[in-house]
């Protein structure tokens, strides 16, 4: 069956649902194609809040070993993994049917839940762009007919050539969300943004932990001076951080247990562990989807090339969020997803820069960012000053027991300008927002400064940060 529509989205994550409600606001008959769930792949039932969800339970585990320290009695607490998975589920089944299939029926959103493969120009259209969508079942494909096309299918976990992930001894985060047994140890291979949140949540559930990470440090993308402070507080808590490590993909064996050797400066090590975890990066989902029926370009890292309305080389195509190789987090897919939209229906809105949008790590400590870091800031030639302070200056911070910790503001001194902004310590990123507003309106340490922030509250080191980056006057610390 051939059926017309003004938008097909390919995918139903975070970006794919969002686009699809943002273009019905606007009056567009829009369908989405989605092969699993809607509102996730990633994010929903694989990333964002299956992490985040464990991540919690392993804090609130923590809190309560450390309940004497708030006058608090406890017996010895045991974390139960199966529970915590329970839980787990039961927010991304709230989130999926309460959440995105309630928003998708109330916005009138044709879903079609099969495969969808892009065909060149035809007898449905002499461009290219219908959708073929393919059932597992025996229904025949159903053809979609759109005026224009958003590719939103995100990615999946890289693999290093020549390992055999068998879910089991060597593992993805796709299967750690599933975990039905703790481990007594695992080897997490790459200290990015995912290695460092299944480091922080494993290790504090009380399974032995080393990260081996092939380049200079972990998360490499940061401010030097939160990388700093994060590797210290996770060796400091019994991590094993193995940086500039080059592994022997050969050596990797599974009987039994997980061993490998790896070398650093020039001199061969060895480790062993239950499981291994592959955290190095992700792919992007363009295999059989029919890209080679259009023009469109992937480049050279495999994603798919847009330009700055998220176009590609068929303009009536656009592709948004993971599968379009920036920043890969859900709010960035839905910023994406929207302006796409807007583009398709010639709306001109503000938009974002790359470095107007924050970037997290939920460990523990929890890290949050915005704008440049200062590496960045010298690689660019400004003139700037930074400073520090630290959480100790804050009373809720006293308050929760939980001090350690800083924010760092970088100043353009000719402009006044912020150029970033870089948090670690507890509860951070729910304090970026605050950032993120500043960085929008382009503000300078002075306008922070000048904000009357509610007492006590952890809120209050920005205005402090800014008191001291705007001229030395800040009050604590």
């Amino acid at each position: 069956m051939a059926l017309n529509y003004d938008l097909v989205v390919l995918g139903g994550g975070t970006g794919g649902y969002v686009t699809a409600i943002r273009a019905a606001q606007l009056g567009l008959k829009t369908a989405v194609v989605e092969k699993e769930k809607l509102g996730g792949g990633t994010c929903l039932h694989k990333g964002c809040i299956p992490t985040k969800a464990l991540l919690k339970s392993a804090s609130v585990f923590q809190l309560v070993k450390e309940a004497d320290r708030y006058g608090v009695e406890v017996e010895k607490p045991l974390f139960q993994i199966t529970k915590a998975i329970e839980r787990k589920n039961k927010i991304v089944d709230s989130l999926y049917e309460g959440g995105v299939n309630h928003l998708i029926k109330s916005h009138n959103i044709d879903v079609y839940h099969g495969f969808g493969r892009i065909l060149g120009p035809s007898i449905f259209s002499p461009m290219a762009g219908s959708i073929s969508v393919e059932y597992d079942s025996e229904k025949e494909n159903d053809i979609l007919i759109p005026k224009n096309v958003i590719i939103a299918t995100g990615t999946f976990p890289s693999i290093l050539p020549g390992v055999n992930v068998d879910h089991q001894h060597i593992v993805t985060s796709d299967d750690l969300v599933e975990i039905s047994e703790l481990p007594q140890s695992i080897i997490i291979v790459g200290g990015g943004v995912i290695g460092i949140e299944w480091a922080s949540f494993l290790h504090d559930v009380g399974v032995k932990v080393t990260i081996i990470e092939a380049q200079e440090s972990i998360l490499p993308s940061f401010d030097k001076d939160i990388i700093n402070t994060m590797r210290k507080n996770l060796v400091k808590k019994g991590i094993t951080i193995i940086e500039n490590a080059n592994l022997d993909i050969d050596s990797i064996t599974t009987d039994n247990k997980i061993q490998l050797t790896y070398k650093l400066n020039n001199q061969t090590h060895s480790l062993s562990a239950e499981k291994l975890l592959l955290s190095v990066g992700r792919k992007a989902n363009t295999r059989n989807i029919g890209l080679e029926n259009t023009e469109i370009v992937i480049n050279d890292k495999g994603f798919i090339s847009v330009n700055e309305h998220f176009q590609t080389k068929e303009s009536h195509i656009y592709a948004i969020g993971d599968v379009n190789g920036g920043k890969q987090l859900a709010h960035v897919a839905t910023y994406e997803g929207k302006k796409a939209v807007e583009h398709i229906a010639d709306i001109t809105m503000s938009s974002l820069s790359e470095n107007e949008i924050p970037s997290c790590v939920y460990g523990n400590p929890e890290i949050a960012m915005i704008g440049l870091t200062e590496t960045e800031v010298q690689h660019h030639g400004f003139d700037y000053q930074t400073t520090i302070t630290s959480f100790k200056a804050i009373g809720k911070a006293h308050v929760n027991g939980q001090t350690d910790g800083f924010i760092k503001i970088i100043i353009d001194k000719n402009t006044e300008d912020i150029l970033g902004i870089h948090m670690i310590g507890s509860q951070v990123t729910e304090l970026i927002g605050q950032a993120s507003t500043a960085k929008y309106f382009d503000s300078s340490a002075l306008e922070l400064s000048e904000v009357s922030y509610p007492h006590p509250s952890l809120s209050e080191i920005i205005g402090e940060a800014a008191l001291a980056a705007e001229g030395g006057r800040k009050i604590h610390g």
